[in-house]
């Protein structure tokens, strides 16, 4: 058995593949972990509970980095992670959405965090899209973790 973990978001979430197939998604909550197989939510306590559960230590073997970007803790606004730098952040009540620029000439506003848009051909997952977009398509979001948008655009995909 061959077990990795290929970080998603840093100290928070993991994806968790056993000899390059994917077997679950592993999840850092307020006390221990979750973890999600086939869509089947699983608490654990602690870190050793996982390396037990696959007989394997997954996290000592070395982190693999996954393609996502990764967000640093200054690049997010009222929670939500942002792709660039933020300018101008806001929160709009009304519409419930973290908006800023990414620069200070910029006339064009992003929204923070994660979303599903749905267009002509179905729905697509997007990061910290403009705000035009989300005016113009049906979304939903935004979510704080790419984890929980995707679950939410496997329950569209499937209805």
């Amino acid at each position: 058995m061959n077990a990795t973990a290929k970080t998603i978001i840093p100290n928070k979430s993991w994806i968790l593949e056993n000899d390059g197939i994917k077997v679950g998604t592993l999840n850092k909550e307020k006390k221990g972990f979750s973890f999600y197989r086939k869509g089947i939510k699983v608490n654990i306590g602690d870190i050793n509970e996982v390396n037990n559960e696959f007989g394997v230590p997954i996290f000592e073997e070395g982190i693999k980095r996954s393609k996502i970007p990764q967000v640093t803790t200054n690049n997010s606004i009222y929670d939500y992670p942002c792709s660039s730098k933020p300018f101008n952040p806001v929160y709009n009540i009304k519409k419930k959405l973290p908006i800023y620029a990414k620069s200070s000439k910029s006339k064009s506003l992003y929204c923070a965090g994660y979303y599903i848009i749905k267009f002509r051909k179905g729905w697509v997952k997007s990061f910290c899209p403009k705000l035009i977009t989300l005016e113009r398509y049906q979304y939903q979001g935004p979510f704080k973790t790419e984890t929980e948008m995707r679950s939410s655009l496997n329950a569209m995909s499937r209805s």
